[in-house]
């Protein structure tokens, strides 16, 4: 009896278990992570993909802000989450790429905790200068920074910024210092009055003073010029060689997320963003639509990281 009552729990665990393994991929509501507050650049792109996901996949998506520390809080509860596909992290330069190149120590390591899925979009930057600067060329700008050193600055509101710029220096062998403002409109306003000589920023806090003559672009940081901004040149254009720079956002799930969800994720992603009324969308706020593999988005992911790294040792940039 007690054999026959063994075999028949074992077979009914057996049973379980092959039927939690067919349920299919997904059966209820999807966490869509984010290490910002509502309403800034990622929590609108997460928005509106997410609409299209809840349609492709049949199940609520729903978004959820957690902001604070450089997107460490999010990324780590991500990280932390079980791999079944259900916790997703909307997973842009800063927290991938960016903070392993300026923190030491963090709870997370992007390598290994995480399974890249698709990238989203990507964001142009543009090197822009007040309208009274006597500069109106990156040439210009680099020898007006050499010839009045105690004027040679830049402003940033965000650590992606400020290694852009010192991209930049190292690149022009330059030494335009940094001065931290605590938001984009801050910084736009600073290089607006004339305050800073310079800044290089995404295109979202400049597009508006750039439309209204109150800042002058001088380059666009991707390999191709802005189709919002066709006249500007790229600095591979004016002669500045290996400073081509886009950031991003994409979605990664916790490592050990099976490769089958995995997939399932990245194929509604890629019908998502292909969709005209989700591309012009994200073109409205100034974001180029993107979708990758896996593999891609990872490959995306290690480069950069070690390209930040470099330039954050180089400037000795840390933030602990």
């Amino acid at each position: 009896m007690l054999r026959r009552n063994l075999l028949g729990a074992s077979a009914a665990a057996l049973w379980a278990g092959r039927a939690w393994a067919q349920t299919p991929y997904p059966s209820r509501p999807i966490r869509l992570v984010i290490g910002y507050a509502p309403g800034g650049g990622n929590d609108l792109i997460a928005r509106i993909v997410a609409a299209k996901l809840q349609e492709k996949l049949g199940q609520p998506v729903v978004v959820e802000n957690k902001p604070g520390a450089q997107s460490i809080v999010a990324a780590e509860i991500v990280a932390k989450a079980p791999p079944d596909g259900y916790t997703l992290f909307v997973a842009p330069s800063g927290p991938l790429s960016i903070n392993p190149a300026v923190y030491s120590k963090l709870p997370y390591d992007p390598a290994k905790d995480f399974a890249p899925v698709s990238l989203l979009a990507e964001f142009p930057l543009l090197l822009v200068v007040g309208p009274d600067q006597p500069v109106k060329s990156v040439q210009e700008l680099v020898a007006y920074g050499r010839a009045n050193p105690k004027l040679a600055n830049y402003a940033s509101a965000a650590t992606a910024f400020q290694l852009a710029s010192e991209l930049f220096n190292q690149r022009t062998d330059s030494h335009f210092q940094y001065i931290p403002y605590k938001g984009s409109g801050e910084m736009a306003q600073a290089v607006m009055s004339g305050q800073v000589l310079m800044a290089i920023a995404d295109t979202g806090p400049l597009a508006g003073p750039l439309k209204g003559g109150k800042l002058r672009a001088l380059a666009v940081t991707t390999a191709k010029r802005s189709a919002d901004f066709p006249d500007v040149p790229t600095l591979a254009e004016v002669g500045i060689p290996d400073m081509e720079i886009s950031l991003w956002t994409g979605i990664v799930a916790p490592a050990g997320t099976p490769a089958d969800i995995v997939s399932r994720l990245q194929k509604a992603i890629a019908e998502s963003i292909a969709l005209p009324d989700v591309r012009a969308a994200l073109a409205a706020i100034a974001v180029d639509p993107r979708s990758t593999t896996a593999e891609e988005y990872r490959d995306l992911i290690t480069r950069d990281t070690a390209r930040w790294k470099a330039v954050a040792t180089k400037a000795n940039i840390k933030l602990d």
